[in-house]
Formats: structure tokens, C-alpha cells, sequence
């Protein structure tokens, strides 16, 4: 029994939200049919498979992860904007952990598509960087550490790896702060 108006981007926004649910390495076709009330074998009428539709997921989650820096970093500059673009991360990451992720994927060569999605993302982080006047080389130097910081913070967070009994924002803050502070010092 085929439920109508079952498209390519409903199966991804199923996708997402089991992949929220269960986590992205535990996402299988058979929970997505099952939302979508079909059965697994009319999922290839919209992808080609799992790695198919974990590559759709990259490019989705990566272009709203754009729309969520964007948002965040609007109107600011510098360690204000870094400041928002991290706390917006952080929070998106915590609300959609599945589509969070999604994001760490790299494009591949030649798709075009995802590549796209993430030079979004970057030139969010990129124009935010801007404001410290770093060379080419260290601008991307700043971008990667920016990215290990959020990702490492964000990583050890979901997987309860911050036991002890300090206030973690406050944790948060100072390292997203402090990166800022260095830039500024590069």
C-alpha cells in the first residue's frame, strides 16, 4: 500500500527526523518506509539506496546548517558574530543531532551540489573572519580550528562526555570566547 505524495524530499525529511531520533549511523531504509507507510522497495522509485539517501541528507543538513549560521551571524561581525554562529550551532546540533551529523560529511569531488552547500556554510564563518584581517592561508587555518572547536565541544557533549560537575556553558562560552580572543591576537 503506496501512501500518495510520497517525493524524493519526503523520504529526506523522514530520513532527517529518524536520523534525529536513532542517530545517523543507526538510520536504516526500512524505518523510513515505515513512516512513509510504504514499502521498502518503493523507496527506489526516489533514491538509489541508503548511501543514496545519507548523501542527500549531507547536502539538506548542510544547507540548513547555512541558513543557521546566516540567521545567527546577521548584522554582526568578528567575535560577535563567531559568538553567535557558535551558540546557533551548538543549539541546532542539540535540537537535530541526526541532521548535525549529516553535516560532518565532506563533498565529494565533482558534486557540485553538496559542494555548493558547504561553500554556503563557509562563506558565513568565511565573512564573520573577515573581520580579523588574516591572510588567505590563516583564514583558512582560523576556519578549521573554528570548525574542531564546535565539533569537538559539540561531539563530547551529545555522547555525555562532560561528567564533572561544572556548569558546561559556561565551558562553552569560555572556549568559543577565547577562540575569538585569539584570532584577534593571530
Amino acid at each position: 500500500m503506496a501512501r500518495a505524495g510520497v517525493t524524493t524530499e519526503r523520504v529526506v525529511a523522514e530520513a532527517e527526523a529518524v536520523a534525529d531520533e536513532v542517530g545517523l549511523d543507526s538510520l536504516t531504509l526500512a524505518q523510513v518506509a515505515q513512516r512513509l507507510g510504504v514499502k521498502l522497495p518503493s523507496l527506489y522509485k526516489h533514491i538509489d539506496g541508503l548511501e543514496s539517501l545519507r548523501r542527500l541528507l549531507s547536502v539538506r543538513c548542510t544547507q540548513e546548517m547555512a541558513g543557521v549560521f546566516a540567521r545567527a551571524a546577521a548584522g554582526r561581525a568578528g567575535a560577535d558574530a563567531l559568538v553567535a554562529i557558535a551558540n546557533a550551532c551548538r543549539a541546532w546540533a542539540g535540537e537535530h543531532p541526526g541532521r548535525y551529523a549529516a553535516t560532518v560529511r565532506a563533498p565529494a569531488e565533482g558534486d557540485d551540489e553538496h559542494l555548493r552547500a558547504a561553500a554556503d556554510v563557509l562563506d558565513v564563518v568565511d565573512s564573520a573572519l573577515s573581520a580579523y584581517a588574516l591572510s588567505a592561508e590563516d583564514g583558512i587555518h582560523a576556519t578549521r580550528t573554528f570548525r574542531a572547536v564546535m565539533h569537538g565541544f559539540i561531539s563530547l557533549e551529545q555522547a555525555g562526555g562532560f561528567g564533572l560537575p561544572v556548569d558546561v556553558d559556561r565551558s562553552f562560552e569560555i572556549a568559543v570566547t577565547g577562540l575569538a580572543a585569539q584570532l584577534a591576537d593571530w
